[in-house]
Parts: C-alpha cells; sequence; structure tokens
C-alpha cells in the first residue's frame, strides 16, 4: 500500500496543481470507500479554495477555509492530475475539478481508501488525535523512542510500525530502517539499548528521505499525483527478497510473518 513516501511524493505532486484555486465542481462516481464519501463533500466545498496541502502520517490533508478534506490511498489507491475532458478510468471514484482547468481524480481499485470531510479542528480528528510524532521530525528521535520502549515486549518491527508511537513507518520501510541499523525484527522493543535507537532512528529518516527523493515505491499501483512511477524499489535490500542472498554477507535472506504482515530480514546480520 502506498505508505509515507509516497504519500509525501503525491502531495508535492499536485500541490502546484491545485493550491489556492476555487474547485468549480465535485463529482463522485463511487461513494463506497471504506467509509463513505460524504454527501454534503460537494456542498461544502464548491467555489472555495485549498489554502494548504498538508501530510499527517498517510493522511492527506486539503485545507479550505470552510473545513478540511482529508483523503487516505488506502491499499493501492492513487492520486492524479488530469483535464477534467479526459476520459474516466476504471476505478476512478472521485474527481475534483478547478477553475484553472485541472482535475484531481482518486483512483482506488481496492476502495479501502478514504475521501472524508470535517469542519472541525483537524487535530482533534478521531483518525489523526492519537498519532505519533511524524518520523521526519525532531520529535522523533532516539531518547523519544527509547523511553516509550521501555518495559515493552512486543517486537521491534511492530513497535515502529505502531502510529501511536510513530506516525506513518509502513511495512516497507520498517523492514529497510530494521535491515540497515543490524536490529532482529523480532527483538522485543525494551531489550534494544538507546545506542542502538539512536542508529535506528538514523536510519528510518536516512530511507525515507531517500525513499522521497526517488518519488517513493512502486510495487503494484502505486504512482505520484504525476501519473510517474517511484523508483525506490531498486534500492530495496531485505523487502520482497525472501531467498535471495543478503547484500552484506551473501547468506540467503528469511521470512517470516508478524502481524499478519511479510518481513524479510537477515538472519547472520540482524541480531
Amino acid at each position: 500500500m502506498p505508505e509515507l513516501p509516497e504519500v509525501e511524493t503525491t502531495l508535492r505532486g499536485i500541490s502546484a496543481y491545485i493550491l489556492n484555486t476555487p474547485i468549480i465542481k465535485v463529482s463522485v462516481r463511487n461513494a463506497r470507500l471504506r467509509w463513505p464519501v460524504p454527501e454534503e463533500l460537494a456542498e461544502q466545498i464548491t467555489h472555495h479554495k485549498i489554502i494548504a496541502i498538508k501530510r499527517r502520517a498517510k493522511y492527506l490533508l486539503l485545507s479550505l477555509d470552510s473545513g478540511t478534506i482529508i483523503i487516505h490511498l488506502g491499499m493501492s489507491g492513487n492520486l492524479k492530475i488530469v483535464y477534467p475532458e479526459t476520459a474516466y478510468e476504471k476505478h476512478e471514484h472521485v474527481e475534483f475539478c478547478f477553475a484553472n482547468g485541472h482535475a484531481l481524480r482518486l483512483t482506488d481499485p481496492r476502495r479501502f481508501g478514504a475521501v472524508l470531510w470535517t469542519c472541525d479542528d483537524i487535530k482533534a480528528h478521531p483518525l489523526l488525535k492519537h498519532l505519533g510524532p511524524e518520523p521526519l521530525s525532531e520529535e522523533f528521535n532516539a531518547e523519544y523512542l527509547y523511553a516509550q520502549s521501555r518495559n515493552k515486549k512486543i517486537a521491534i518491527k511492530q513497535f515502529i510500525m505502531n502510529s501511536k508511537i510513530v506516525a506513518g513507518i509502513g511495512n516497507i520501510y520498517a523492514n529497510e530502517a530494521l535491515f540497515a541499523s543490524a536490529v532482529h525484527p523480532g527483538r522485543a522493543a525494551g531489550k534494544i539499548s538507546k545506542k542502538r535507537y539512536h542508529n535506528l532512528c538514523a536510519e528510518i529518516k536516512k530511507i525515507l528521505e531517500q525513499a522521497i527523493l526517488q518519488g517513493g515505491t512502486t510495487l503494484k499501483d502505486f504512482v505520484g499525483g504525476d501519473g510517474k512511477p517511484g523508483y525506490f524499489q531498486q534500492q530495496l535490500m531485505v523487502y520482497g527478497r525472501k531467498g535471495e542472498a543478503c547484500c552484506k554477507c551473501q547468506k540467503p535472506l528469511k521470512e517470516i510473518r508478524q502481524g499478519q504482515r511479510s518481513t524479510v530480514y537477515c538472519t547472520h546480520c540482524q541480531n
């Protein structure tokens, strides 16, 4: 599914086309997403401008003077810029048309994404209010992670993927960061030293920043807001490489399941 770098790439791809431009039309071709698209959405946002676009974890927040559009790309969704007269493709469910002649369309084959609306304080929204710090922020550091991990028996991979601990680290980048910092994904979070947390935090930030620069990771359906695929997949060290040789020691990489997700790691390099 699109993870933090893919969502950030999407944000950067669409911003230049839709910021400070009035919405003149909203078309909902299929409202049955993860949560139903609000019936009042068109009435609430038509003729209003998007004055800011932000990302919180894996959510895109399109701010208007009247409230906030919350978009989640789900398992297979993407947003792309098109011209309104462009023929609809399969699974294009929601379209926002702008006064400058551009349109923003949400494509979501599996319909696990969301387009929601709130007039209230976005920080207090149920989907956002319990999220931990952003992994690329100064708030997220080794001291914070070490303090949060004390007495925790949960495996470190599941610990850093907990959005209440840190917002937006998905499966792909958790695999990669643990390999880069030589931490076994099954090690108990509370048994990891502060020194190793310094290394892990640094690798999380480094890998996410690299992935953003590369436009994210295209595994199945993801493309950025400009319609281009991400290229970070070419730099993946462990994710999706079960049985292949470790790039450091050449031993075959092992795959296990953690929390119903695939974990690939090196039994020799990670401990």
